[in-house]
């Protein structure tokens, strides 16, 4: 079925990035399919219409009719609060790991892992197979010092310094190009995310 699942959500420039059994059920992690996720969002109507949230807008659709054909509930990131444990799921589907700067890391997004949802299956199916061993452990983790004003450590993350150094003097362009910590993982670069992509969330960010 996970098959069936990753095939149906290609179609969409999604992927499978990880599942995991909890509570008896089987929960089928989504995340962008680079490199044409971004041309294929920004087609749709809820990224021209003007109207608040519009690439939250287009998971809930996309992923709601996912979940209708594999007769599964989704789940986001934005549901909440209490908000879903994606972070938590991310870990236990041995697909993705905490990084050295506190952020998840996959084997085929990188730094710039995210997930756009969630389908919850009633039952145990067949997971994929696990990825092995986190892959920073080989890595000369430059992502520690890559940030201009040292706002990501693993255990913390500075929220005000980021964004006085993205709304101020910029230095590494992380406003139009994506967080510099992000951009440098070794990963990341292979992915194919898309600098209009990362400017999006950039924006969204910080709330313009």
């Amino acid at each position: 079925m996970i098959d069936d699942i990753r095939n149906a959500a290609h179609a969409q420039c999604l992927d499978v990035f990880g599942a995991l059994h909890e509570n008896g059920d089987t929960i089928v992690l989504l995340g962008p399919q680079e490199p044409n996720f971004w041309a294929h969002a920004t087609a749709s109507p809820e990224l021209n219409d003007d109207q608040p949230d519009p690439l939250d807008r287009w998971s809930k659709r996309i992923i709601d009719d996912l979940a209708a054909q594999f007769d599964a509930s989704a789940i986001f990131p934005s549901d909440g609060p209490p908000y879903p444990a994606f972070i938590s799921w991310a870990t236990a589907s041995n697909q993705a790991w905490i990084a050295p700067v506190g952020m998840l890391v996959h084997p085929t997004a990188g730094l710039f892992a995210s997930y756009r949802g969630a389908l919850r299956i009633s039952g145990e199916i067949t997971l994929p197979e696990a990825t092995e061993p986190c892959p920073c452990t080989p890595c000369a983790q430059s992502c520690k010092s890559a940030c201009p004003v040292n706002a990501l450590t693993s255990t913390n993350y500075d929220v005000a310094a980021c964004k006085a150094h993205i709304t101020g003097p910029d230095t590494k362009s992380c406003r139009t190009q994506g967080c510099a910590a992000r951009r440098v993982c070794p990963i990341s670069q292979t992915y194919g995310r898309l600098p209009e992509q990362s400017a999006f969330h950039m924006r969204t960010f910080l709330g313009e």
